[in-house]
């Protein structure tokens, strides 16, 4: 029986929370933090009301704002001067931001939007962030600070007066705040004092463009702007095809999946962060502004399955399109117009999230050999075209020689789905997903929705070559499981995807066997880690990684045990932050979310899990 012992969990509520607006940043729990953006980049706003987090002009590029990594690389604070009280939540359906600030002498409201540029002309600014403070009840007195620090903090920009309020320059690129609140320069810091009565609006801008032309637009319609925004969001929440009883939750999985869509290009980035750590205070910080291949195929499924066909397209236009330079090969990851982003530096002037360093641009990751990549992307590719869609001719060429190119790759040892740095290993989900790719493929030709000619023969041999490798050389006989790599003793939580991608049958003996284990051996509180500890080459115990969690949900659900998957996916729930929000892992401890936040890979596990509540045989076409 697969039981949920909360144990000393104290999941703290955070629905409402008394705040203190001078603690830094970058010391505030993640699930402090909010987000909000313009499927072009995104920007993480405390529950103090301050914006902590943003890169211009797109999620790769450098911050502006960065507070989050380093109390002195810049913030856009609102909030009252005296103690307050803060709850939040988003406007029904969207992606705009609404914060309650209560204090002594009343409330008001603080909505942050970013505003979405779709079918604008070319003289709007590139990206825009509308702060709009209501009065609600009383005279509540606040204050604003606007410091730009650009270049992850480095360089200190220009302040100018500007026709429209201050321009703040750097390079080549330019920042127009526009306020309904006199704002002083106190050297490259804007700086304002004012109070909220009942009825007020009291608006800020802040937009961005640089090397060309902009016409800014006029700070009082800045509310109708922010009304287009609300419509834009409510008319793409409206396409969601769920609607069982985690709908709240699974719509908001789908809008911060949304919100990491770069809407120029169709890639998806694994979260808008960098350097958030894994586990507090160690060197477990990585940059995942990027596009990592192996959440394709989890990604695409739910899109499709959730009714954003057209976001599935764009995605695997861009997956077949991004990979084309190193085609028949893939890279393990990818910037937003699909190049190389291997090349890793470290900021060494940041303090980083709670001194945890070292605060990193770039993934070193990108240059390591993951060979589940290629299942990945098939697996992609299949679940689009189960969702009703369809490939070209270039798309199936790409595909075949993705095909080829496992069949001579598969048994080389790679560095795995978790990115383990070091030696190469034999391991075994690389060899599943090689074994998904060949098998997604002859799935694909059988149904008519490509052609493989004399390779189907090879591909057949191939994949049922892998299998009985896996059979192999990848079970452990004696703790009746799968294990993490060939002919090793650890567990690995990839392996509860087994009967979900339809390599063995939920109710086979063998991973009856691996559930068993890994509930045993990786399970704590209801969550799970993704290895053991000292198997990724840390002498210390992660925190439980978020998706794998979800994981066991689908496989739980595959095995006909549905009490015990809902019960594991209401608990994984209890620790989303107050707007449903995931960070990559969870401190099976206090239920607090770590890692880069919110991350995406989190949220397509909450979808794929609430779906396999309903129809777990769904990834493998049933």
């Amino acid at each position: 029986m697969w039981r949920v012992v909360f144990g000393n969990m104290h999941i703290t509520p955070v629905d409402s929370a008394y705040c203190d607006a001078s603690q830094p940043a970058n010391r505030l729990p993640v699930g402090e933090f909010a987000l909000i953006g313009d499927c072009r980049t995104a920007a993480l706003v405390s529950r103090q009301g301050s914006i902590d987090w943003l890169c211009l002009p797109h999620f790769s590029g450098s911050s502006v704002f960065a507070a989050l990594l380093d109390p002195d690389a810049g913030h856009f604070a609102i909030h009252p001067t005296t103690p307050f009280r803060a709850t939040r939540r988003y406007a029904e359906d969207t992606a705009v931001l609404e914060t309650k600030f209560t204090t002594a002498d009343g409330c008001v409201c603080l909505r942050d939007a970013m505003t979405i540029m779709d079918g604008v002309t070319q003289l709007r600014p590139m990206r825009e962030i509308i702060r709009i403070v209501e009065g609600a009840e009383g005279e509540v007195p606040l204050e604003v600070e606007i410091d730009v620090r650009p270049g992850y903090g480095k360089s200190q920009p220009r302040l100018r007066r500007h026709a429209a309020g201050w321009a703040i320059l750097f390079g080549n690129e330019i920042l127009i705040v526009q306020s309904d609140v006199p704002l002083e320069a106190d050297g490259y810091v804007l700086r304002g004092r004012f109070r909220s009565v009942p009825g007020s609006a009291i608006r800020f801008s802040l937009a961005y463009t640089h090397g060309e032309t902009a016409i800014f637009p006029p700070l009082h319609e800045a509310g109708c702007r922010v009304e287009e925004t609300l419509k834009w969001w409510s008319n793409w929440s409206q396409a969601c095809r769920y609607h069982g009883p985690y709908r709240d939750a699974v719509l908001r999985s789908a809008l911060t999946l949304k919100l990491l869509i770069h809407a120029l290009s169709g890639a998806v980035v694994a979260a808008p962060t960098t350097s958030l750590p894994e586990t507090i205070g160690r060197d477990d910080t990585y940059d995942y502004r990027y596009c990592w291949l192996r959440d394709a195929g989890f990604t695409i499924d739910a899109l499709t399955c959730l009714g954003f066909h057209e976001d599935a397209a764009d995605y695997l236009t861009w997956l077949l399109h991004s990979t084309r330079l190193s085609w028949p090969k893939l890279r393990v990851l990818y910037d937003v117009y699909g190049r190389d982003a291997s090349k890793e530096s470290n900021l060494s002037h940041l303090a980083g999230y709670c001194q945890s360093r070292p605060v990193r641009t770039g993934n070193q990751a990108g240059g390591q050999l993951q060979l589940d990549a290629y299942g990945h992307v098939v697996l992609a590719a299949e679940r689009y075209v189960s969702g009703g869609g369809k490939l070209g001719s270039a798309e199936t060429r790409m595909l075949r020689g993705l095909g080829k190119t496992v069949c001579r790759e598969w048994k080389k040892p790679d560095n795995g789905i978790w990115e383990i740095r070091g030696a190469k290993r034999h391991y075994t989900f690389s060899k599943l997903m090689c074994w998904v790719a060949l098998d997604r493929l002859l799935k694909l030709h059988r149904e008519g929705h490509m052609s493989l000619g004399s390779l189907e023969h090879k591909f057949t041999g191939a994949r049922d070559t892998i299998a009985d490798a896996i059979d192999r050389h990848g079970f452990h006989t004696e703790l009746k499981s799968y294990v993490a790599d060939f002919d090793s003793n650890y567990l690995d939580a990839s392996l509860l995807l087994i009967p979900v991608l339809g390599f063995k049958e939920a109710s086979d003996p063998r991973f009856a066997g691996t559930l068993q284990c890994i509930h045993e051996r990786l399970s704590q509180n209801g969550l799970i880690y993704r290895y053991e500890t000292g198997y990724g080459a840390r002498g210390y115990r992660e925190n439980s990684f978020g998706v794998c969690t979800f994981w066991a949900v689908q496989a739980l659900a595959a095995e006909g045990r549905y009490d015990e998957a809902e019960e594991v996916f209401r608990n994984a729930l209890n620790c989303a932050n107050d707007v449903l929000l995931f960070g990559e892992e969870i401190d099976p401890g206090s239920g607090r979310n770590t890692g880069n936040f919110p991350q995406g890979l989190t949220h397509v596990g909450l979808i794929n899990a609430a779906l396999a509540l309903e129809n777990p045989n769904r990834m493998r076409g049933r």
